[in-house]
C-alpha cells in the first residue's frame, strides 16, 4: 500500500443524488456485497443525525442493502464505548455524511473508535465521506474559508483531519460555492501539499496504489503547486491577494483518472511514456 493511503476511498463533493438515478450512491453500493455486508452511516459531523439517518436509510435502501448501522456519536464518551467500536470493525463499508468536519476531529481523535477506523481503513474496506466527511478524509482539512473570493490568508483556516490520504487538501461543494481562492491559499502555504477540489454530485474513487478516478456530473480539480516558482504569502498581511506564479491546474471529468503518486492525469502519464518510449527508438 502506498504511504498516503490508509485504504481505499471514495469521497464525494456534497449534494450528491439521493433521489433520482442515485449514480455515485449505486457505485458505493457496488463496493459490498447488499444482501450480506454491513454498511455504517456515521452521522457525526450533523447537529442533526437523524434527518440525516432518514435520508440515507432511504436512499441505500432502495439500492438493495439489506444491513444498514448507524454510527452516531454526539460526545466523546459516545466515542469510547465498546458498541461503537465493534460497529466500526463489523462493517464492511463506513459513510461519513455532511455536516462540520471538525465535530468528526473533535469527538472521535484519539479515541477507540478511531483507532478501530484506521485498523479497517488499512485492512482495505471502503471509508465514503461527502461534504464535510470529504474534507476531514485528509491529514490536515481546511475548517473554514471565504468562498467566491480572491486567495488571502484570512480566507482560510485549517486543522489537522482524520489521516485516511496524506499530502492533500480536499474541498468539496467546489464550483457551485466558489471555492478556488481558498483552496490556492492551502496549496501556496505548503507547495508539497496536492490540492483537490469536487464538485457537488461528483466523487473520486481513491484506490490503495493511489489511482484516482472522477465520477459523477462535475468535475475534479487537482491543484499542484509542487512547481511554483513565486508566491508572496509569506510577505503578505492577512486580507491582501496572495500572487502564485506556475501553480500546475488539472480538471478531470467522469471516467477519467488520475495519478496521485506522480500528481498528473492517467492520459498524460501516457502520452509522456510515450514520448519517451519514442525518444530511446
Amino acid at each position: 500500500m502506498n504511504k498516503r493511503l490508509s485504504g481505499n476511498l471514495i469521497i464525494i463533493g456534497g449534494a450528491e443524488d439521493k433521489e433520482g438515478r442515485k449514480e455515485i450512491l449505486k457505485k458505493v453500493c457496488e463496493c459490498i456485497k447488499k444482501e450480506e455486508d454491513d454498511l455504517v452511516i456515521a452521522t457525526i459531523a450533523t447537529e442533526y443525525p437523524k434527518e440525516a439517518e432518514e435520508k440515507y436509510r432511504k436512499a441505500f435502501g432502495e439500492l438493495g442493502i439489506l444491513n444498514i448501522d448507524i454510527l452516531d456519536i454526539s460526545d466523546r464518551e459516545d466515542a469510547f464505548k465498546d458498541d461503537n467500536v465493534a460497529m466500526i470493525k463489523d462493517a464492511s463499508l463506513i459513510f461519513f455524511t455532511g455536516g462540520d468536519q471538525l465535530r468528526i476531529t473533535s469527538l472521535i481523535g484519539g479515541s477507540p473508535v478511531y483507532d478501530a477506523l484506521k485498523e479497517v481503513a488499512v485492512n482495505g474496506i471502503y471509508i465514503v465521506g461527502t461534504s464535510a466527511g470529504a474534507s476531514v478524509m485528509s491529514d490536515t482539512m481546511i475548517v473554514q474559508g471565504d468562498d467566491e473570493d480572491s486567495p488571502r490568508k484570512c480566507t482560510l483556516k485549517m486543522a489537522p483531519g482524520l489521516g485516511l490520504i496524506k499530502d492533500v487538501i480536499i474541498d468539496q461543494h467546489f464550483a457551485q460555492r466558489g471555492r478556488i481562492g481558498r483552496l490556492l491559499t492551502g496549496i501556496a502555504q505548503n507547495p508539497e501539499v496536492l490540492g483537490i477540489g469536487i464538485d457537488e454530485n461528483t466523487a473520486i474513487i481513491v484506490e490503495k496504489n493511489g489511482m484516482i478516478e472522477v465520477i459523477g456530473e462535475g468535475a475534479v480539480y487537482f491543484v499542484d503547486g509542487s512547481k511554483i516558482t513565486y508566491t508572496n504569502v509569506s510577505e503578505l498581511k492577512s486580507d491582501e491577494i496572495l500572487s502564485m506564479h506556475n501553480v500546475i491546474l488539472h480538471v478531470l471529468t467522469e471516467n477519467n483518472k488520475f495519478d496521485l503518486i506522480k500528481k498528473m492525469p492517467f492520459e498524460e502519464e501516457k502520452t509522456s511514456y510515450e514520448n519517451n518510449t519514442k525518444e530511446n527508438i
